[in-house]
């Protein structure tokens, strides 16, 4: 048979330890016995990060710029005991932060449904996706630590050299710690409008949640450029598609998600988004069944696995033990990626076999053949648990039995 042919490339990112030797798994065994499997690749493994002194995250950005789409595998962020693992010359900064600061885009985080793994919270029947603002906050703060007897001020010295002084604290009696932070119009405008039009393409209610009572500045502009953006621009486009907007306050939205049975879109700003899709995710079944894709204002898609690069199974992997790591999320970025490659050039077999694949994928779960962390949450009756390849294989029964 015909391999089914890419006309475009999309953009290729490899990654790190046990996710990266899925990756060629994946590849090697559910894609390019099907697809002519055209990508720009680039290598965003620490090692090379650190031999390219981290340049190759910056050009895989720009790649997927220019080519649409890509597909990203889990990579490491460095810290202190990476440094000397890998002996790098400096603790460079997450590769995910980086793509997302140049793509100015939005993450959208969902988890993967299957029968057998019953969420957590009774009332969830739906999927709940996440919107992570994917720029500023703490993740792109300055902190300081600050000795007894000073006075810490924040200072803002306009463009013609005038300075405002706002008084942050004055530290008597105790050592201390301070901590900027920063946010822009231009990237608050483009998650608005990324939450927006994604919740028109999957006709999906949007929620957007932070805590405007408290912080009257920073998140009450979050607040109004949501509602001005959606006044202008959007309010007539959700009546047409009978879908909602609303704003509430992050802990009235906490306790509303809880009681939802889900199937909408929250929106969160960038440390709220992060931890609340681990959240949503282990409360549905497991970090290793959530979908990730950062979705730019321009429409520039950029697929991902949620979690890492599952280090403890890649010690176990060195050591030629046996793994049962769990490869959905990643299986479901390059069926995203590809789902959406096919959309974008109009060439259906592509979305097709993306789609089939999934079915695929959720069907060897429900047929009681899954990766360790999966076994421990299914309740059905009839299941077994296989190993890292193994589930890759039953996949691939199932692929080529789908009509």
């Amino acid at each position: 048979m015909d391999k089914i042919k890419m006309p475009t490339p999309l953009v290729e990112m490899d990654g790190d330890e046990m996710t990266r030797v899925i990756w060629k798994m994946i590849k090697d065994i559910l894609l390019t016995p099907y697809i002519d499997l055209n990508t720009e690749y680039y290598d965003l493994g620490l090692v090379h990060r650190n031999e390219t002194e981290d340049q190759v995250t910056v050009d895989s950005a720009n790649a997927t710029k220019k080519y649409g789409v890509a597909v990203k595998c889990a990579t490491i962020t460095p810290n202190a005991q990476r440094m000397t693992e890998y002996d790098l010359k400096e603790m460079w900064k997450s590769p995910n932060g980086t793509i997302r600061a140049i793509l100015d885009g939005t993450v959208f985080r969902a988890p993967i449904t299957v029968k057998g793994i019953t969420p957590l919270i009774p009332t969830w029947k739906k999927p709940i996706t996440i919107a992570r603002h994917a720029y500023g906050d703490v993740y792109k703060n300055t902190e300081m630590r600050v000795p007894d007897g000073s006075k810490a001020e924040l200072v803002v010295t306009d463009g013609k050299g005038r300075e405002t002084r706002e008084p942050i604290y004055d530290f008597n009696g105790s050592d201390g710690i301070i901590q900027g932070v920063h946010n822009t119009d231009k990237s608050i405008a483009s998650f608005a409008r990324s939450c927006f039009n994604f919740a028109l393409d999957v006709k999906q209610d949007l929620w957007f949640a932070a805590k405007d009572t408290i912080s009257k500045k920073y998140d009450h502009r979050f607040k109004d450029i949501f509602r001005e953006i959606y006044d202008n621009e959007y309010e007539e486009k959700f009546k047409a598609s009978g879908i909602e907007y609303f704003y509430t306050l992050i802990d009235d939205a906490v306790a509303r998600v809880v009681r939802s049975e889900g199937g909408y879109i929250w929106a969160c700003k960038n440390y709220d988004g992060d931890v609340m899709s681990d959240m949503v995710a282990t409360a549905f079944g497991s970090l290793g069944m959530m979908t990730s894709v950062l979705v730019s204002p321009q429409g520039i898609y950029e697929y991902e696995a949620a979690h890492g690069t599952v280090t403890r199974h890649y010690y176990k992997h060195l050591k030629g033990e046996e793994t049962s790591t769990n490869s959905v999320a990643t299986i479901f970025a390059w069926s995203g990626a590809l789902k959406k490659r096919g959309q974008l050039d109009n060439v259906r077999e592509l979305s097709d076999f993306a789609e089939k694949l999934e079915r695929a994928v959720v069907q060897t779960i429900e047929d009681g053949v899954m990766t360790g962390d999966l076994y421990v949450l299914s309740d059905l009756e009839n299941k077994k648990k296989v190993n890292t390849e193994d589930f890759l294989k039953e996949i691939k029964v199932r692929l080529e039995q789908l009509p």
